[in-house]
Formats: C-alpha cells, structure tokens, sequence
C-alpha cells in the first residue's frame, strides 16, 4: 500500500510544534479485538468512576497496586502476563486519567503504526508544572504501546541495566518545553525502560498537554496529533476519597463534565502478584546489603559499560 507525506504544521498554546508523519489511509480500520486498556491500580473507587469511560469495545485489564506493585514492577508484570495474549496495541490508563474522546485513540494508533512508533505518551520533565524530571522519558500515567513491537524486543535484564543518564546523549529539541526539567534525573525506577528504548533507536511519539482549567492547575489535557483532546488526568488517585484533603472535590468536579457519558461497568480481568511484597523486600534487602559491603570493601561495584 502507498502512504503519502503529510507534513502538519500545529499551533497550540504550547508553542509552534511541526509533526512530520506519514498519514495513515482513510479507509484504515483498526482491529478492536487487538486493541486492549491497562490499569495498575491503587484506588479502585475512582477507578470504578474513569473505567465507565473507556470504550466498550476495547477490552480491559487491571493490576491490583494496591501491595505497591506500580511503575516498573507493573512494566515488568505487564510483559509476563501479556506475553501469550493477542494483542497488538496497549493504552495504559491510570485510574486518575479518564476519556475525553476515546474515539481519536484509533487514528493515532493508525498513525504510529504507519509511521513506527513503539509508544506514545507525555514527557515526564518540563511539560507541565507538576513534573520537573527527565525530559527525555515518559509518565506511564497515559501510554499507548504497540505491544507487538515490543515483546520481539524484550529483554528484562538489558531493560534494568539501562537506569544511569550520560551527558548529551540525546539530541531531541526541548525549546517548547515551558516548566522546569532536569536532563539528568534519575528520580523513576521506570526511567530505564524508556531510556532503553531510546538507546535501541527506538521511536517515540511525544504527545503535547496544556492545563484545561484555569481554576485547577493541577489536572491536564493530553493532545492528539490535530490539537484535540483526548485524555484528562487529575493526579493524586491515592488521595480520592480522603475528605481531609483537597483534591476529591477537585478530581470530582472534572468527572461531573461527563456524567451523561457513563456507562455500565462491564466485566474486567484483575491481576494480582500476590508475593509482590515478599520479592520487593527481598530486593531491597541485596540492594542494601550490596551498598554495605561495598562500603565497607568487601566487594566491588561491577561497572556496567555506558560508552
């Protein structure tokens, strides 16, 4: 099949930046069936509330993070469990990220699939004020991860050994960038996974986000590629709920834009790793008995080679 070039010019309130994209056919229709949601989540009351959100096509799968199986360790789970699956398109979805058009996830899928995309997603330093860390990674809040792609090149071990930052590595243009960002931010354990990508030449679509409402600077709007929305994310999942606090009126009053556009929760797959805990104590107690005899020189850090 032949793709024309199209090149589209778009002014948002982020600035003047230029996609250069290979347009996907009109015609193209994307196989729901390979398309599913993923949820790691920690507060599923507001999870109940975002989920009557999602399309009822897609199917959807949830993490129970509860026992703080989240970042990383919700990555590494989501590779074994989706490892035998048919699936080909992954949208992560935070519980605290909910629709505004669900329906525009198909041209972008389109688009990525067209133009090689392994993920898309929001730079997790300097596109908005609530994160100032490494600009060349992604917030796993919203993704979407052509899974496909991805299992062909996995590799878990390879993925932990790419956690460290080197001076100037990276050449992307971060001019549009507004809030602060810092370069060499390690402040994630999930950094590694999208720095392994990066170091295997692997393309990656930045998405642009703005603030909606001028009397909440905290939640934002997630772009597609023609300046429409279609994710808002509150922030602060953990603490819905706790009336003490100020941000369950807050995420409440985004939800109430789409109160007519609920629909009945339809059944869900839940995955548990229920000896997370043990193994995160595990791993913690080599981390800290290594950084020990380390310093005491009973042992030697072993260098890993970063040229």
């Amino acid at each position: 099949m032949d793709f024309t070039t199209l090149v589209v010019n778009i002014q948002i309130n982020l600035g003047h930046v230029m996609y250069s994209f290979k347009k996907a056919p009109k015609n193209s229709k994307m196989d729901s069936s390979k398309i599913a949601i993923l949820s790691t989540v920690n507060n599923f009351k507001l999870y109940k509330k975002s989920a009557s959100l999602y399309p009822s096509n897609i199917k959807s799968y949830v993490f129970d993070g509860r026992n703080g199986m989240f970042g990383i360790f919700s990555i590494t789970f989501m590779m074994k469990v989706f490892k035998r699956k048919d699936i080909d398109w992954l949208i992560l979805m935070d519980e605290d990220a909910l629709f505004v058009n669900s329906d525009l996830i198909y041209p972008l899928i389109d688009n990525m699939k067209v133009n090689d995309y392994i993920i898309a997603g929001i730079r997790d330093g300097g596109a908005l004020p609530e994160r100032s860390g490494n600009p060349y990674v992604m917030n796993p809040f919203f993704s979407i991860i052509h899974l496909k792609k991805l299992k062909k090149i996995w590799n878990k071990k390879e993925m932990f050994q790419n956690h460290y930052v080197r001076e100037n590595e990276f050449n992307d243009d971060l001019s549009q960038l507004k809030y602060p960002y810092d370069k060499t931010s390690m402040s994630e354990p999930y950094y590694c996974f999208y720095l392994w990508l990066k170091r295997k030449n692997q393309k990656m679509l930045y998405l642009n986000v703005d603030l909606p409402f001028a009397d909440d600077q905290i939640t934002n709007v997630v772009y597609d590629l023609n300046n429409q929305p279609i994710v808002y994310h509150t922030w602060f999942s953990r603490e819905y709920g706790d009336l003490r606090g100020r941000h369950t009126a807050r995420i409440d009053r985004v939800f109430e834009e789409f109160e007519n556009k609920y629909t009945d929760s339809k059944p869900v797959k839940i995955y548990k790793d229920y000896l997370f805990p043990f193994k995160d104590r595990v791993r913690k107690f080599k981390k800290h008995t290594r950084k020990r005899l380390m310093k005491i020189g009973l042992i030697s850090e072993i260098k890993i080679n970063k040229s």
